[in-house]
């Protein structure tokens, strides 16, 4: 399955059409009747060794004296001198990153083990031949009271799905641009609120929530509280016994099924309280989806022969409602916790789970593997805890009392999994086994800590939005009388409600949300400027350089950069005083062709990258300590996966700024490792041009980078961490 993973998407747009022309042919009869592959062998290269290794392992004077001198890992100078596209695309030829302790994906015994699903529960929780069972409360629909009817058709899931949307309001989707509007709530802050349709009612945040106005599906309404109770500070309201302030907005959003972009999730502070909120809506989703049909299979079963059936359109093409995209198995065994936990009223009414035992084995982590000397900052301890292997998938089937780990995806309704885990699955044009009929009619996409994925492969999500909610190959033994004319017609994407998180602002992440999202309610993002940058948290004094580059437009910044920094920036350090010099490189390629430079201009320098093995770190850091190296090439994907001290730095140079804003000040105050303690000569510089301003402003605040901007020269800061 592995060697798939780094292969890129090579259909083209009218590839895509056509087949999608096809297969609506074929479902309309049956309704009549009744860039560039390449494999990495990554293998050798995996560092999970790396797991057992302590700081000071590393810092040791590098007993290992094999392999070569200046790095250590195998030479990756396949990567072509090439010109790049907007966005970095070393990601196709990355495939899966190596990380502390994972089981790395691309090991061999991968293959080996056949992907276990649940069959013998096949029948217990399938949709089409299970009722609705009396003590819910649903069964009795047609029973109800004006009241509670009323009430059913003002739940926003009944509104949501039950709109009809005409041929011109998809045409006017499809061409039109969006309209935007501004407000500014409480909590979550500026708000961009932006659709094609029509103006919808201007949201307000919610002060007080009511849990009867959330249309909570049974038994989440009296499970909710006891399951969020650990995240309820005394400054909650007694009136507000259900949500944080950052819920109840957060959630406000939500159930009104618009896209949401969340760009301030952190894993230290509110990751899981996010968490929490979006397990509630989508289990709130599903249930509410499966009462629907499970009532409409016992009218069905009472009616009248001779009555239309067009009364019973409830389901999509395919079973899959949700599809949780998230970077870790941890993460999803907490998601699978959650759900069971919003599913037992008390300790007497337990849910029954299947495959609980083999889940638990696979998706759990024995603490005691961890090794006891590694210090790393909090945040790394919080987003690397627990099962860090990230390729996974894994179908859940929830039927009333019961929930089914493991369900064939065709029979599940929520799919958890890993990019890596969807696009082993999904394949490539011209593979032979591959599958992506399961993702038609998904009706809530969550993609949580979005940014992790530009640390593992970012054209794994983007090949997984461009197979979501494609009409499917297959019937799948759908009984399209009780299909949604929605999905029929193809038109499941205008349907779907996106949410997305991520620890950042990132033109990658932002083009998910502009040009992959086609809710009709429209979409909601956040869009908060950050006041003051990482910069003020660098403790070490040293002046800050911000030397600007002119690029003619977005395609050629990498080319612009990388001819300025050998022609304007790398002479002014290629003097003998200027040694112990640090380069940071966030792109792979770029740090390839960087190093292939310096090869070339046989310029004395080391180099660290994620595919470095142990010994070769150990050397370079060794070699660049002592002096013996002038300049050391890091990777900011190193950087991100070990968050190891380099010590000797007297000069930096961010090739880029890198993508996490805090990395910034972390990797300054390595400075202060050097036991030579504040040093005149110390330096810092930054290449950026006019199209960095988001990351530009993480780092020095908004108010600098308006003035950057405007300036065509170079800036120079001092910075002592109370600026």
């Amino acid at each position: 399955q592995s060697e798939n993973s780094d292969k890129s998407s090579a259909e083209s747009d009218s590839e895509t059409e056509v087949e999608q022309v096809s297969v609506y042919h074929k479902l309309l009869a049956t309704l009549k009747t009744s860039p560039e592959s390449e494999s990495e062998e990554e293998d050798d290269e995996s560092e999970s060794e790396a797991a057992g290794e302590s700081e000071a392992e590393m810092d040791s004077e590098g007993s290992q004296e094999t392999g070569e001198a200046d790095g250590g890992e195998e030479d990756r100078n396949d990567v072509p001198q090439q010109e790049e596209g907007t966005t970095d695309t070393a990601e196709q030829t990355l495939g899966q990153e190596p990380a502390d302790g994972a089981d790395t994906s691309c090991d061999p015994s991968h293959e080996a083990i056949e992907e276990f699903t649940d069959v013998k529960h096949e029948s217990e929780f399938s949709l089409e031949t299970n009722f609705m069972e009396e003590e819910s409360g649903d069964c009795n629909a047609d029973k109800r009271d004006s009241n509670s009817s009323r009430a059913f058709s003002e739940d926003p899931f009944k509104q949501h799905m039950d709109k009809e949307l005409e041929e011109k309001e998809v045409e006017k989707m499809s061409t039109l641009p969006k309209t935007s509007s501004q407000s500014k709530w409480p909590r979550l802050g500026q708000l961009t609120f932006s659709s094609t349709l029509e103006k919808h009612k201007t949201l307000k945040a919610d002060k007080e929530v009511d849990v009867k106005q959330l249309y909570l599906h049974k038994p989440l309404e009296s499970t909710w509280p006891k399951v969020n109770k650990q995240y309820l500070s005394s400054v909650n309201k007694p009136s507000d016994p259900f949500f944080t302030p950052l819920q109840r907005e957060l959630f406000c959003i939500m159930n009104t099924y618009r896209d949401l972009f969340y760009p301030e999730r952190n894993a230290l502070t509110n990751g899981e309280e996010i968490q929490r909120a979006y397990c509630l809506h989508a289990l709130n989703h599903v249930l509410k989806a499966n009462a629907q049909v499970l009532s409409n299979n016992a009218k069905r079963r009472d009616q009248k022969p001779g009555r239309d059936n067009d009364d019973y359109r409830d389901q999509g093409l395919t079973r899959p409602k949700v599809l949780m995209i998230v970077p870790f198995r941890e993460c999803a065994l907490r998601i699978v916790h959650i759900f069971i936990s919003l599913l037992e009223v008390n300790e007497k009414r337990k849910i029954d789970v299947s495959n609980k035992k083999r889940f638990k084995g696979e998706f759990g982590f024995d603490p005691e593997e961890k090794p006891p000397n590694l210090k790393r900052p909090e945040d790394y301890e919080a987003v690397f805890a627990g099962n860090i292997d990230d390729h996974f998938r894994i179908g859940v089937a929830i039927l009333q009392k019961s929930m089914r780990l493991y369900a064939p995806f065709y029979s599940s309704d929520i799919i958890i999994a890993s990019p890596l885990g969807m696009r082993t699955i999904i394949g490539a044009e011209g593979e032979k086994k591959r599958d992506f009929d399961f993702l038609s009619s998904i009706e809530i996409l969550i993609i949580d800590q979005a940014d992790i994925y530009l640390m593992q492969n970012w054209e794994h999500v983007l090949h997984l939005m461009k197979h979501i909610n494609l009409l499917p190959l297959e019937p799948h033994g759908v009984d399209f009388s009780r299909v949604r004319m929605l999905n029929l017609n193809n038109w499941s994407k205008y349907y779907r409600q996106t949410l997305l998180f991520s620890a950042l602002q990132d033109p990658q992440i932002n083009s998910i949300f502009n040009k992959h999202c086609f809710n009709y309610m429209g979409q909601v993002a956040v869009r908060n400027v950050p006041l003051s940058g990482s910069i003020s948290h660098v403790v070490v004094q040293l002046p800050h350089v911000f030397r600007r580059l002119e690029a003619e437009n977005i395609t050629s910044v990498i080319e612009t950069r990388f001819q300025f920094f050998i022609n304007k920036v790398l002479p002014e350090y290629r003097d003998a005083i200027m040694s112990h010099t640090l380069i940071y490189v966030p792109s792979y390629f770029d740090y390839v062709r960087l190093r292939n430079y310096f090869k070339k201009e046989d310029l004395n320098f080391t180099h660290i990258c994620e595919y470095t093995k142990k010994g070769g770190v150990c050397r370079a850091r060794r070699f660049f300590l002592k002096g013996e190296k002038q300049f050391l090439l890091l990777t900011e994907r190193f950087h991100f996966y070990k968050r190891y001290v380099i010590k000797g730095i007297r000069s930096l140079i961010f090739y880029e700024l890198p993508t996490y804003s805090h990395f910034y000040s972390e990797i300054c105050n390595m400075m202060k490792a050097t036991d030579n303690g504040a040093d005149a000569t110390w330096t810092c510089t930054v290449l950026y041009s006019k199209y960095d301003a988001q990351k530009l402003a993480a780092v020095v605040g908004i108010d600098r980078t308006a003035q950057m901007l405007q300036s065509k020269k170079d800036v120079h800061l001092f910075v002592t961490g109370e600026n």
